[in-house]
């Protein structure tokens, strides 16, 4: 097979994409630290509960939401969960599923950090785009995310897509089969 080199111009907008991306998320990462003593990957964890009915998700779900792996997500949850941000819940209908709910605690602490997390997520991009910058942003981000997450082809193979990989013997387990909507936040 022939490799298909990218191009001048395809190099650098992917070396502009990677140097980006880098610089984002260690500048939400360290407001979040500050503001809140967690990582990114928490928080984003907390808004998609507590966007959710009842702010309460089965973990198969959540973790497509928040586009990682289940184990993954059972550490983060477990350490959310021992800060008393997060209840976790087993499903009466399947056994091999469980539920992860937003506390009252894990709102109030959302509540709290949402306003610096905004201010540094505008202040780090949307304050440098204009309107059809962020349109175009919205556009080519949402291709990726179809022709990675397999839309554009027929539903991807459990190893395509985090949410869907299985755990490797050493790094603990998933919370089971099953998966919901592809949306996501931050």
């Amino acid at each position: 097979m022939k490799t298909r080199w990218l191009t001048g111009k395809e190099q650098r907008a992917w070396r502009a994409y990677i140097a980006a991306t880098h610089l984002l998320e260690d500048a939400i990462d360290r407001q979040l630290q500050q503001d809140a003593g967690m990582p990114h990957l928490y928080y984003s964890i907390l808004a998609n509960l507590s966007e959710a009915p009842e702010r309460k998700l089965r973990m198969t779900d959540l973790a497509e939401k928040s586009k990682i792996t289940r184990s993954r997500l059972t550490y983060a949850v477990t350490r959310l969960e021992k800060d008393g941000l997060i209840r976790r819940e087993d499903c009466q209908w399947d056994k091999r599923s469980s539920f992860a709910t937003l506390t009252d605690e894990g709102m109030a602490v959302l509540e709290r950090t949402a306003p610096g997390h905004v201010e540094t997520v505008r202040a780090a991009v949307f304050d440098h785009l204009s309107e059809e910058q962020v349109e175009r942003l919205e556009e080519i981000s949402s291709a990726i995310v179809r022709a990675l997450e397999g839309a554009e082809t027929p539903r991807p193979t459990s190893d395509e897509v985090p949410w869907r990989r299985r755990s490797s013997p050493c790094s603990g387990s998933g919370s089971g089969p099953g998966s919901g909507s592809a949306s996501g936040s931050s």
